[in-house]
């Protein structure tokens, strides 16, 4: 049976093992994850082997940003408890991926496992340490060539964010660091599902405007006005979850959108917001 990088994945979120250690269990196990899981226990590849029927909900979300304000790094790494996730061990172990994500620069976890020979070797370390099963969740980087980047970490660093700008030259940096922050602060307060209303996803909308038509449906309103009831409330969908549109939160009498125009009039160019990265443990889709 064909193992798939998607297997080896299941198999290293569930047990916490090495990518390598995972691909050789499962060619053993001929693809059954269960008895990929056995055998991985019975080779003492990992601690967490032991404990893949725990869950691991509870960690830490750190980010990092390059001196040049160029390129912003997040992490999400989990464990079993909020006691073993405020831990100091635990908390470096964070920082440590953090520091080989800004400097590998993978575009994913499996990608830093292969990049950074020691990772796995501080992975064992740390389980063996704690006793927990610990997780690399997910990594992100953001970069901004002609712009600028910011990160905002909630207190608890259970939500995170990385937010990049574009069309800021290095010399007009200090007219966007605060509002750059606020921003930041914004989308980890007001959970945009993105910057621009025209990126939101087809599927999402056409949900939200089938809702509406059905609310002035018991509502009794007429069938040929209900398009229009529902465009005026997918124009407040928009308000309300894209991060350009949303009310500013120091200041309701402007949007976001208002303050970053106000920050492009000084700097002389037509800065924007280009996308962000938002981390929560609470997330559903990892």
């Amino acid at each position: 049976m064909a193992i798939t990088a998607k297997d080896v994945n299941e198999l290293r979120l569930k047990t916490g093992a090495g990518m390598m250690d995972c691909k050789k269990a499962l060619t053993e196990a001929d693809g059954n994850i269960d008895k990929a899981i056995d055998i991985l226990r019975k080779k003492g590849a990992a601690v967490a082997a032991k404990r893949a029927d725990k869950a691991a909900n509870e960690g830490v979300v750190l980010t990092s940003i390059s001196e040049d304000k160029k390129t912003g790094f997040i992490v999400e790494v989990n464990c079993e408890t909020d006691f073993v996730a405020k831990s100091d061990d635990f908390i470096a172990f964070t920082n440590f991926v953090l520091e080989k994500t800004q400097l590998n620069k993978p575009v994913s976890v499996d990608e830093l496992f292969s990049k950074e020979a020691s990772l796995q070797t501080k992975l064992d370390e740390i389980v063996g340490k704690i006793g927990e099963k610990v997780v690399i969740s997910r990594i992100g980087i953001a970069k901004a060539e002609n712009g600028y980047v910011a990160g905002y970490v909630h207190p608890g660093a259970k939500l995170g964010v990385v937010i990049t700008f574009e069309n800021i030259a290095e010399d007009k940096f200090d007219l966007i660091s605060g509002i750059a922050k606020d921003i930041a602060m914004q989308a980890a307060a007001m959970k945009p599902l993105s910057v621009y209303r025209e990126e939101v996803e087809q599927v999402i909308v056409d949900k939200e405007i089938e809702i509406y038509k059905e609310l002035g449906r018991k509502e009794g309103k007429p069938e040929q006005i209900l398009e229009k009831i529902a465009a005026g409330r997918i124009n407040k969908f928009f308000q309300e979850n894209c991060l350009n549109e949303q009310a500013f939160i120091k200041d309701n009498s402007k949007t976001v959108g208002d303050l970053v125009k106000e920050t492009a009039v000084k700097a002389g160019t037509e800065v924007k917001i280009k996308s962000f990265l938002r981390y929560h443990l609470s997330d559903e889709n990892k």
